[in-house]
């Protein structure tokens, strides 16, 4: 009996959680010795299908439910081209292993390599504003030029920007990016995000899981789907999030791993930039460029981020000659969402003219409507500092 196969076994026990799991291996020091003693051995109460399980597999582990269903979901993974890591192999993650209760076996997808890259986890709001999207994404493409994998969870809105971002560094190959699941590796969750994940495999990055194959989307799965986001990284970067939010849990594990936080602020009129402001008033660092990210982390990478253009906040849109009348839109709006009537008051332009510039100005994805009013996206933004600088 192989670790990989004891622990796949020991795993399926009815009612026998992660935590329980490394209970009993503190306590009896292997899975192979764990599935050998008697349930009164056991530390916890074991329900009567699990006694029933034990017992079994002890009289004949190849034959029983347990080994089984061990040795069956050893195969799928084999005929799907998905790694099984155990916690004790070579080719499992270092810093992961660190964690509290990290996941005894991990299904991959992909290039198990990229587990042991040095990586930043970019986690916000799945309704995030444009905004937040498109910080999401100009901070993965840079912090991925500038040498890390990208670790998020497929989710809709900042995740999956997130991973784009990465895979959209520029140069001749796209970065790599790891989408860690709380689904099965086989069941990717959400289906809009499936070419996304196809994408991120047909670039040399992993799909993620301690699920078993074919598992649901359950609500309990994510919590601690989320401890792996954050226990792969070296630190997190929240985007946007609520104060009550999948992200601020990823960010909070990572402050309980001892990894770095940090996040982006936003307005004060945003709720989806005050679990920003929460955690960064919790400890995480304020950050404004990625550049800000390399230099915290520091090392080899840090000296990568003194490469000329590597971390230069303009963008092509930012460069374009814009009309004096939608100069002074980009400079009322500053950092805080603005009405149509804030807008006409600062600007002192005509309600018609304002509205028609507003449209270019969306078109060309420098401002966006939020909350009844607009806002500069983050394009918008990097106008406004080239604006700031030029005068």
């Amino acid at each position: 009996m192989d670790a990989l196969f004891a622990s796949l076994a020991l795993l399926r026990l009815e009612g026998l959680g992660v935590g329980s799991y490394w209970q009993l291996i503190e306590r009896f020091g292997s899975a192979e010795a764990a599935l050998q003693q008697l349930p009164p051995n056991f530390s916890r109460k074991l329900p009567d299908r699990a006694r029933a399980q034990l017992a079994e597999f002890q009289h004949n582990a190849d034959d029983s439910e347990l080994g089984q269903w061990a040795q069956a979901e050893r195969a799928r993974c084999h005929e799907q081209g998905t790694a099984l890591l155990h916690c004790e192999s070579p080719e499992y993650p270092t810093l992961l292993k660190e964690i509290r209760n990290p996941p005894p076996v991990l299904y991959v997808r992909g290039n198990p390599a990229c587990l042991s890259l040095p990586q930043v986890a970019v986690v916000g709001a799945r309704r995030a504003s444009r905004a937040g999207l498109d910080n999401a994404l100009a901070f993965s493409a840079d912090l991925s030029a500038a040498g890390f994998a990208i670790t998020s969870g497929l989710a809709l809105g900042v995740d999956g920007a997130a991973h784009q971002g990465a895979l959209r560094c520029g140069g001749e190959r796209a970065g790599k990016t790891i989408a860690v699941l709380g689904t099965g590796v086989d069941r990717l969750y959400p289906r809009r995000n499936i070419k996304l994940a196809e994408d991120i495999l047909a670039n040399d990055g992993a799909v993620v899981s301690e699920m078993p194959l074919a598992s649901a989307p359950e609500a309990g799965n994510f919590p601690r789907r989320n401890r792996i986001i954050s226990g792969l990284s070296l630190g997190v970067l929240l985007v946007e999030a609520a104060v009550r939010s999948g992200s601020l849990i990823t960010a909070r594990l990572a402050l309980e791993q001892n990894r770095e936080v940090f996040a982006i602020p936003g307005s004060i009129h945003n709720p989806l930039a005050r679990g920003c402001h929460r955690m960064i008033r919790d400890g995480a660092t304020l950050v404004e460029t990625s550049a800000d990210i390399v230099e915290h982390l520091g090392g080899m990478l840090s000296a990568m981020a003194q490469q000329p253009g590597l971390f230069d906040d303009t963008v092509e849109a930012a460069e374009v000659s814009l009309p004096a009348e939608q100069r002074a839109i980009i400079r009322a709006l500053g950092g805080d969402p603005r009405s149509i009537e804030q807008l006409a008051r600062d600007t002192g332009g005509d309600t018609g003219d304002l509205m028609a510039a507003l449209l270019h100005l969306e078109l060309d994805g420098l401002v966006e409507q939020w909350n009844g009013g607009y806002q500069l996206t983050g394009s918008g933004a990097r106008t406004l500092n080239t604006l700031a600088t030029a005068e």
